[in-house]
């Protein structure tokens, strides 16, 4: 709600609801309520989140199967898609199963029940890796092979590579392999999540007797070994690191009979739940809990397809795995090893490498006028990769470490990089006698111990370490600078929609606004105040903050334009952003549809909304584009209202409920003149993209043979980033 220009956080109590995942959600705000109670919208009306997260890694996997890729490209997809599925796998399953296990008869929003959720997605993982087992086999490795990269098993190579690989295991290898025993002795060996294994079964030539035996591959040497010793480029052949294991089998069990052996895997429960209201110190909290992550319970186990019936029955019962848990593969075990294709030096079967511009307020000719002034002149928006990161955020903190005037800074931190230039400038400038604040975020997922390592080493140095609110993440991208200029405190804030990383600043796809604006100033220091004290703040000027307060503010802006087309005037709704599953979200996405508003959306991964349906969306168009770039901004922009938001949160129930996210509100006509070329370029007609139909499939568009045009492509060109 508005007052006096002020933004209300809506930060009241959580009421008695729940989200579809089982957690609590917020009592509507009276607005939304009434209006929810004036439209009869049907029940099947929201896909299911699990299934289309599914429909997001078919999108990747189809970037790996598009042939006009270049080869190492559509490598580096098969691994991002792998990769993706692990997570997946420890997250989201996990929480299925652990609701389904537990007896919780929370539905989804779609009607489902653990149980059901859990047998379609087994049913759409088993089609998918089986779509992946023949891209790679029929399509990756020829196409490899006839480029001078080959990926072979023992029995194709010659004897003289045979002979070299021989010693390589014999010295590098063998010494680290760890063969456990199953036997009365000795019980079934733990099997650590992600690992890979061979299950073997030896005979004992005396009496004959069959024992099972486990063998870890080791994850601290390469899984992909280079067969060649000179290292030439132009060719390169790689044996995994398990068919070496397999073919010296004899060297870990002398004396007896190797009679079989199979590669298998398992993934583990890798989701934490930290008690913080019962643990005193969160950070210790969180280190006890990631020594249990480790051993929590499986959730998949995947197998080679030549797996023996009986071998399989042993690992199902030692593992206590469901059969529906079991994932046959064809052809590479864990394909995320493919990753390490990409350190090949062959950019002739790679996109072709770009470097970053700087942006133009911040270029050469400027580099005598401090950022500082640049900022009290105007506000600049960055949109990396195609800004450099380094020249601009990284800068500006650095800058703020330096200058002898900066009195302060205050910065949130979800992931950074290891080496980071980020949090060693806060060092600096805590070692330089500035007050430094910085929020690390210990549950940053998979994160978790670097955030820890992290957190100790500010607060060696004298950084103010604080770890956020109990119950809820921190996950808004902030950085505020309080610098003395005469008899003046000036404030110089950036909001970001992406992490402070350098690393990840050349892969995602992100926005900032770097501001003097003393209205953003004014929100930041009040929310730095939440964050740190006991601070209870209900309104700010040009930020909307969760919890609460972000989906309040969204569906007010919703209802303001069902309100300007309901009147006759110009309304639109244009969003852009990685994940739609907010139920009150999408249902006033439906009423502004109903009302005529046109809704146009580019979500990344997952979406719950269905469009195009008569009747219910009929004025939404939902698309989604991939690419060399991860898509990682939130874009809003309502066009009747002329409001233009950028920020950290998706419209997902754990932003919205279980985070502290901003929004800022961008206002300068020039800036706000390009989030709207950003938003035209994504949602032109003839951009390379996937477009949700009314049955809930998603269709590759433009279809082939009409003129197309790649987003992230012409963008590179727009900023003058240097593609060679």
């Amino acid at each position: 709600m508005r007052d006096n220009g002020r933004v209300s956080t809506g930060t009241s109590d959580l009421g008695p609801e729940q989200n579809s995942d089982g957690t609590r959600i917020p009592a509507a705000p009276p607005a939304v309520t009434r209006a929810a109670a004036s439209t009869d919208l049907p029940e099947d009306r929201y896909l299911n989140r699990e299934l289309s997260w599914l429909d997001f890694n078919a999108r990747v996997l189809a970037v790996a199967e598009d042939r006009s890729q270049p080869v190492l490209e559509r490598a580096r997809f098969m691994a991002i898609f792998a990769s993706n599925l692990d997570e997946f796998y420890m997250v989201r399953v996990a929480g299925l199963k652990r609701r389904e296990q537990t007896g919780l008869s929370v539905r989804s929003a779609d009607g489902l029940t653990p149980h059901e959720q859990l047998a379609r997605i087994s049913a759409r993982n088993q089609d998918l890796v089986q779509r992946l087992g023949h891209v790679y086999l029929d399509e990756l490795v020829p196409v490899l092979a006839a480029n001078g990269i080959r990926v072979l098993h023992w029995d194709q190579l010659d004897a003289f590579e045979q002979e070299r690989l021989t010693s390589y295991f014999q010295d590098h290898v063998f010494p680290v392999l760890t063969p456990l025993a199953v036997d009365p002795a000795h019980p079934f060996p733990y099997i650590s999540g992600l690992s890979l294994n061979l299950a073997v079964t030896v005979a004992d030539p005396d009496d004959g007797v069959r024992r099972f035996a486990r063998v870890k591959v080791p994850d601290n040497v390469a899984r992909l070994i280079r067969v060649e010793d000179d290292r030439a480029e132009e060719q390169a052949t790689f044996l995994p690191l398990e068919d070496l294991i397999a073919a010296h089998l004899d060297k870990l069990f002398p004396g007896m009979d190797v009679t079989e052996h199979h590669i298998f895997r398992v993934t583990r429960n890798a989701d934490l739940e930290v008690e913080e209201d019962r643990d005193e110190d969160l950070l210790q909290a969180m280190e006890r809990e990631l020594a249990r992550r480790r051993f929590g319970p499986p959730v998949r186990l995947e197998i080679t397809e030549t797996m023996t019936e009986h071998m399989l029955e042993l690992l199902l019962r030692e593992l206590e795995v469901d059969r529906r848990d079991v994932v046959e593969v064809k052809g590479l075990l864990d394909p995320s090893c493919l990753f390490q294709l990409d350190k090949l030096q062959r950019p002739e079967l790679k996109l072709p490498p770009f470097v970053p511009a700087t942006h133009p307020a911040f270029a050469e000719g400027q580099l005598s006028q401090s950022i500082f002034a640049t900022l009290r002149e105007e506000d600049v928006l960055l949109h990396h990769p195609y800004d450099s990161f380094s020249t601009t955020v990284q800068r500006f903190i650095e800058h703020a470490a330096a200058d002898p005037r900066v009195l302060a800074i205050k910065q949130t931190l979800y992931r950074t990089s290891g080496d980071s230039p980020i949090v060693n400038a806060l060092i600096d400038a805590a070692e330089a006698g500035k007050q430094v604040v910085a929020l690390v975020e210990l549950k940053a997922r998979f994160d978790e111990q670097a955030n820890i390592q992290w957190a100790r080493a500010l607060e060696q140095s004298g950084v103010h370490v604080v770890y956020g609110l109990v119950g809820l993440k921190t996950h808004c991208k902030t950085a505020l600078v309080v610098r003395q200029e005469g008899s003046t405190i000036r404030r110089y804030c950036h909001l970001g929609t992406g992490n402070y990383n350098p690393k990840t600043a050349r892969m995602y796809e992100d926005l900032g606004l770097l501001t003097a604006d003393p209205d953003v100033g004014s929100d930041l220091t009040d929310l730095f105040n939440v964050l740190t004290g006991y601070a209870r703040h209900g309104e700010y000027r040009r930020i909307l903050v969760s919890p609460q307060g972000i989906r309040n503010g969204i569906v007010e802006r919703v209802e303001a334009e069902i309100e300007h087309a309901r009147v006759g005037e110009p309304s639109g709704i244009r969003m852009k952003l990685n994940s739609l599953v907010d139920e009150q979200i999408i249902d006033a996405l439906y009423r502004a549809s109903q009302a005529g508003v046109p809704v146009r959306i580019v979500v990344r991964g997952i979406c719950a909304l269905k469009a195009g349906v008569a009747g219910l969306s009929d004025n939404i168009e939902v698309r989604s584009i991939l690419g060399r770039f991860l898509e990682h901004s939130r874009v809003f922009h309502f066009v009747g209202a002329d409001e233009h938001w950028v920020g950290s949160a998706d419209m997902m129930h754990r932003n919205l409920d279980r985070r502290i996210e901003t929004q800022v509100r961008v206002t300068d006509p020039k800036l706000t003149a390009q989030l709207e070329a950003i938003l035209d370029s994504a949602l032109d007609p003839f951009t390379r993209c996937w477009v949700l139909n009314a049955k809930g499939d998603w269709e590759a568009s433009p279809r082939e043979g009409e003129r197309v045009r790649d987003h992230q492509v012409e963008l590179l060109r727009r900023h003058g980033a240097k593609v060679s």
